[in-house]
């Protein structure tokens, strides 16, 4: 009966152990990450013999990894990697050059081992595999300093030790290391990073822009990931690599709170890396250590150096950038994982004769030992992180300063309601547990109105779903749209609506429309107009137009922050177009709403200089003009004119025009 051969005995076994492991793991307080890798060692060839290590463990198991690595590289913030990026190559430096020079010299004088195994085993030690990223991710770590650090400084030092296996088996082929394959090596890897850098941004475009189906849209991402990963294998280097660099390049294309993302995180989470960690553990014979002392006393010694040295290098790391004990233990955590490069320089090393038996049996165990180190110190400290950030953002009492979206977002056409109202979920922070109001008001009992007035409000409330924010759908029958929209901004106390814009629909019908027009006028509270031709989360840049004193009227702030927040939702660079004596103003209001976004200034010194930048506007840009009501401090007379000017040079573009909450 057991080994279970059959594909389907096999798959339900492991579900199985995905499904009542980590329940039984936090009774006993093992790490589930750990607990994993412990069921496969008992699961597998070397433990009771229940599941045969099939083709389907192989297959899963090195898309686990691949996986993992693109998480890793999707959950970076790429404000936050462009800040930390310095030091991440910094601590790939010295996460590799530790435990480099301790597995060299210790293997070669301690041991006795050649110079070709030495450096083999040196390659080991440097490398490390993200094992417990998960754990960063469910604690949402992913961008605090030290996880950048350490993630970015992995792709360096896995980059270095896998130059030095391809320097091994030059030397165990032809005994000498071949300088041509390595220059070789580099020009493919420039070639394979600006093909990939190219390509994959332009295609990913124009896919999601004619595919909004988070399932499509998730398998072609999943498609660019697994052609990224085969193109690096294929020239020679690790597919995790291409794995992660597919990350890099595709981040802005999925924020972190979209349905896409949902989807990645669903799908990894439940297979991908659980079969992954089983898959490790059915590697593992801990039996070894019992067949004598010559295993276990390598496998100590390996074990013990190779955590020794990444502790020293994050110890290195944490006295060299002024970080705190926690991020110090977070960052050996994660870079003192072993498994997917360690695993293949282990087994390329005994199939060319570098390694003996008992010396790959040795290297196994490590990597055991490594992933259960890793998974319970990543673990405490990430608890502990995440406590700190929490009692901190608690103490300076930042949630009376940051005023929580309240969003009234009136629907009516089922074709846009469903882009309106991701723009409008892209404008909050993550914190904001405020319901969003879908508006349909009717004014009539007109059929085909009603119809589509329903669609849109389903479309609208499916959107919020998708990303796990409450949105309430109200139909309101009421005299006008105005005076519906109105009543119910009052009822709800709304900081801002959000509207669609206006189609015309005749040669006098205005740009704005009446109905726009009278609200506007009407309604003290910030009135945002939006209209999107692609997908928000592909936007990648935001130009905002802003008029001179805009910094003194009341809503100000408000409509700083909803910018400022869109720009980090969707990750892009956020243009201010405005004259110098505003940017000081800006700047405040970002930095006391905490908000991490890239931005940039362009001074002007008359509003309608604007625009000179319809030559400037791309079509994945987004433009944003801050409009002012009459009366107003910053309104003058260019202002009135302003519906024309976007109508003459911006019809084609992705427009948005914000009229800030007054008094």
């Amino acid at each position: 009966m057991f080994p279970l051969s059959h594909p389907v005995a096999i798959f339900l076994t492991v579900l199985v152990i995905i499904l009542l492991g980590p329940v039984l793991f936090r009774r006993l307080r093992i790490p589930p990450i750990a607990g994993l890798i412990l069921a496969g060692i008992a699961a597998g060839p070397y433990g009771f013999n229940i599941l045969e290590r099939d083709d389907s463990f192989r297959i899963f198991g090195d898309v686990g990894i691949l996986y993992i690595m693109f998480i890793a590289a999707v959950d970076i913030d790429m404000f936050h990697l462009k800040k930390e990026g310095r030091s991440g190559v910094i601590f790939g430096l010295i996460s590799f050059l530790f435990p480099f020079v301790a597995g060299l010299f210790g293997a070669h004088y301690a041991f006795g081992y050649g110079w070709a195994t030495s450096l083999l085993i040196a390659s080991m030690f440097a490398s490390h595999t993200l094992v417990s990223y998960p754990v960063v991710s469910k604690f949402g770590l992913q961008n605090t300093r030290a996880a950048v650090i350490a993630v970015s400084g992995t792709i360096v030092a896995v980059m270095l030790a896998l130059l030095c296996l391809a320097a091994v088996v030059d030397i165990s082929r032809s005994g000498s290391v071949g300088i041509w394959s390595l220059i070789r090596l580099i020009v493919l890897l420039g070639l394979f990073m600006a093909a990939v850098g190219t390509l994959f941004p332009w295609l990913t475009r124009r896919f999601f822009r004619n595919n909004a189906d988070p399932v499509t849209q998730f398998i072609f991402i999943l498609a660019l990931v697994f052609v990224a990963s085969l193109a690096a294998h294929l020239i020679g280097l690790e597919a995790i690599l291409g794995a992660f660099y597919a990350g890099l390049v595709l981040n802005r294309m999925i924020p972190s709170r979209s349905p896409l993302m949902k989807n990645i995180r669903f799908v990894g989470d439940s297979i991908f890396v659980p079969y992954f960690l089983i898959g490790v553990g059915m590697l593992i014979n801990v039996g070894v250590l019992f067949h004598g002392w010559g295993v276990a006393s390598i496998a100590l010694a390996m074990t013990v150096a190779a955590l020794a040295s990444k502790w020293l290098a994050a110890l290195a790391a944490q006295k060299t950038f002024g970080l705190c004990r926690d991020d110090r233990r977070l960052m050996f955590g994660l870079t003192s994982g072993k498994a997917a490069a360690t695993i293949a320089a282990v087994m390329l090393g005994y199939n060319h004769g570098i390694v003996d038996e008992d010396l790959m049996n040795g290297a196994v165990v490590m990597i055991l030992f490594c992933c259960v180190v890793a998974s319970f110190v990543t673990e405490r400290a990430a608890l502990r992180i995440r406590m700190r950030l929490t009692e901190s953002s608690l103490d300076r009492d930042d949630l009376g300063k940051h005023e929580f979206a309240r969003q009234v977002v009136s629907v009516f056409n089922p074709v846009t309601s469903g882009g309106l109202m991701r723009m409008a979920l892209a404008m909050r922070s993550a914190r904001n547990q405020n319901p969003v109001t879908a508006l349909f008001v009717r004014t009539n009992d007109d059929r085909e109105a009603v119809v589509a007035g329903r669609e849109a409000l389903e479309a609208a409330v499916a959107s919020g779903e998708d990303v796990e924010v409450e949105v309430q759908g109200v139909e309101r029958y009421d005299i006008s749209a105005v005076s519906g929209i109105k009543n119910v901004a009052k009822e709800q106390d709304a900081t801002e609506i959000m509207l669609g814009f206006h189609r015309k629909s005749n040669i006098v019908d205005t740009f704005y429309g009446s109905m726009a027009e009278q609200l506007i006028d009407s309604c003290h509270k910030m009135v945002l107009m939006s209209r999107c031709f692609i997908p928000v989360e592909t936007v990648t840049a935001i130009y905002v137009v802003v008029p001179r004193k805009a910094e003194y009227e009341t809503g100000f702030h408000l409509w700083v922050s909803r910018v400022a927040m869109l720009g980090a939702n969707i990750e892009a660079k956020v243009i201010f177009v405005c004259h110098p004596s505003s940017r000081e103003f800006i700047e405040t209001v970002i930095a006391e709403d905490k908000v991490e976004v890239d931005r940039a200034y362009e001074p002007v010194y008359a509003f309608d200089d604007f625009i000179l930048l319809s030559g400037q506007i791309e079509a994945d840009d987004l433009l944003v003009v801050i409009g002012a009501r009459k009366g107003s401090i910053s309104a003058g007379s260019e202002l009135s004119a302003l519906p024309g000017f976007l109508q003459r040079h911006f019809a084609s573009s992705n427009l948005m025009v914000i009229y800030p909450r007054q008094f």
